[in-house]
């Protein structure tokens, strides 16, 4: 997980989706525990409340569990959750506007979808 200071994007989402990233790739195994506040604050010279903000969105998603006295951990079915997530998010924010740019440019599905696959290939 890296954390860039000159992203326009919060720190504490940052840290979210790099945790996230970590879940999806398999870095964080379902029931498996997380880095701790301390550790992310420390790591990436953070303030600690920055790394709770970020962890405290996950938690508040279902996607991260606290066990008292021990840790943050994955929640099962994290994984999924957050697929189903990403993937209404892609189309969202960029379906919807590659759709829009085809339709002024008058490129049709099937002109999209070669390119797609064109890209799959490069």
């Amino acid at each position: 997980m890296q954390i860039n200071f000159e992203d326009e994007r919060p720190i504490f989402i940052q840290i979210a989706e790099g945790i996230e990233d970590g879940i999806l790739t398999g870095g964080f195994a379902e029931n498996g525990q997380i880095p701790s506040i301390t550790e992310l604050s420390v790591n990436y010279k953070i303030n600690p409340a920055t790394a709770l903000k970020g962890i405290s969105l996950l938690v508040d998603e279902g996607i991260i569990f606290k066990k008292r006295g021990v840790g943050m951990f994955v929640a099962p079915g994290s994984v999924s959750k957050l697929r189903a997530k990403r993937k209404r998010s892609f189309f969202e924010h960029y379906i919807k506007k590659l759709v829009a740019e085809a339709k002024k440019l008058e490129i049709t599905s099937e002109e999209i979808l070669g390119m797609i696959e064109r890209g799959y290939k490069e």
